[in-house]
């Protein structure tokens, strides 16, 4: 039975403790890279102590059990002391990460930041605390160097009560702030420092010692901005008090006196409308011509929308927008978490019936152009496995090998391919043929 493991931001949604050991699952490789004493492999658990070493050509992506992302580039070293994430009583949340070398970049979780009194980032000069943060970290054995994407850190040396072996940041006289909104602007830590340095010099960021890779997970851009908030008393005892307050005296008899003294004009400033920003189309997707085991038809997308290329399998198809950006990366090995699905079962007898898909992987490895992929198709209270392997040529074009167990067309798209989708049939089970189609988004 394949895992029924779906990466999923709603999996914080659980009222309980619900990892033990696992941290995260790779969702993204290249190159040579060790998790603990093996190599790294695509949906690999990473687990509590595991230590982490890339070579001059790898990187690794973690997604970790709280949605957060952990990324190291080539030549780094880096350890998950602890990832131990409590929905129901953050309190009980601790996390704590060590980058011995090289260059890191953390993006929080949820878990995370619900509980950022528990989070550390350890270097071997420093202890870095967050604010709910995006951040990048370079350190050798000497100096460590942080920059911040959006959210803010707070920055201590190691001395007196700051030690390594501390949970949570440190923070007093010897620690030092960044936030998102200082632009340009890094910490620095050196070993013997009693504080760290706020640096105004972009060629010394962690971003510039270790390019990151067009494809790294996308943090969430912040920009500082000041809100000022009052407070509206709608007692009318205390409205008329409060105006007593600044009235002006009445004279009976007054007499006018001119101001000599000419007003400046009022300038109102125009008013600013933002249009929000346009979601970008989906550029894969799939449709049903007739009606299969009961189900009702979906809207014709297929239809409706200018297709390139389209594929069949039985009456499911699958599409890709005419036009759709195909820019194919030429390296490693990406996850993609299964967006959208449908199935039905086809006896022998010629019995149609709905099934459904429980869960699915994704698995494309663009050096060698080639794909991975199992489902868990259930109907009639059974379940069967999925499983197809296959190849991608050069427009996208996804198709199963002869020697897969399981029929599948279909395509991938996007810059950085972030979409894919196929249609598949299976008819390993004996008198039992499965077909179906999904969809599928980048990790």
């Amino acid at each position: 039975m394949l895992s029924k493991y779906i990466i999923a931001t709603g999996l914080l949604v659980s009222t309980t403790l619900a990892w033990g050991g696992e941290a995260g699952r790779v969702v993204f490789v290249t190159g040579q890279v060790q998790v603990g004493k093996q190599a790294a492999k695509l949906e690999a658990a990473v687990n509590e102590g595991d230590e982490i070493r890339t070579g001059a050509d790898g990187a690794i992506y973690i997604k970790t059990v709280d949605a957060g992302f952990l990324v190291l580039r080539p030549n780094s070293t880096a350890r998950i002391v602890t990832y131990k994430v409590d929905a129901a009583n953050p309190a009980n949340t601790k996390v704590k990460l060590e980058l011995t070398q090289g260059v890191a970049r953390a993006i929080s979780g949820q878990g995370v930041k619900l509980a950022r009194q528990n989070f550390r980032f350890n270097t071997p000069v420093a202890a870095i605390g967050v604010r709910g943060t995006d951040f990048v970290v370079y350190t050798d054995q000497q100096t460590s160097r942080v920059v911040v994407h959006s959210g803010g850190v707070v920055m201590a040396p190691f001395a007196g009560a700051c030690t390594a072996e501390g949970v949570g940041p440190c923070e007093g006289s010897a620690s030092r702030e960044l936030f998102a909104g200082q632009a340009g602007m890094l910490l620095q830590v050196q070993r013997g420092q009693a504080a760290p340095q706020l640096l105004n010099n972009p060629s010394l960021s962690p971003d510039q010692t270790e390019k990151p890779r067009p494809d790294e997970p996308a943090g969430k851009v912040t920009t500082a901005s000041t809100v000022t908030t009052g407070t509206v008393n709608l007692d009318p005892q205390k409205i008329e008090q409060a105006l007593s307050n600044v009235r002006p005296a009445v004279d009976p008899t007054p007499t006018p006196t001119p101001d000599p003294t000419p007003k400046p004009p009022v300038v109102v400033p125009p008013i600013v409308v933002v249009d929000p920003p346009v979601p970008k189309p989906q550029e894969v997707f799939w449709g049903r011509w007739q009606t299969v085991a009961g189900q009702a038809v979906m809207p014709e997308a297929i239809r409706q929308n200018t297709t390139d290329v389209v594929a069949f399998e039985g009456q499911y198809a699958v599409a890709r927008l005419k036009g759709a950006t195909l820019v194919m990366p030429k390296e490693g090995t990406v996850a993609f978490s299964l967006v959208n699905s449908e199935a039905s079962m086809l006896r022998a007898n010629g019995e149609e019936m709905s099934a459904n898909v429980e869960s699915g992987k994704l698995a494309i490895n663009f050096v060698n152009r080639t794909f991975d992929t199992g489902l868990v198709v259930t109907a009639d209270q059974r379940s069967y496995d999925v499983n197809g392997k296959g190849t991608i040529d050069l427009r996208g074009q996804m198709e199963s090998s002869s020697a897969s167990a399981t029929r599948i067309k279909g395509f991938i798209s996007g810059p950085n391919v972030e979409e894919a989708g196929y249609v598949f049939r299976n008819s390993q089970t004996p008198g039992v043929t499965l077909i179906g189609a999904t969809t599928w988004k980048k990790n």
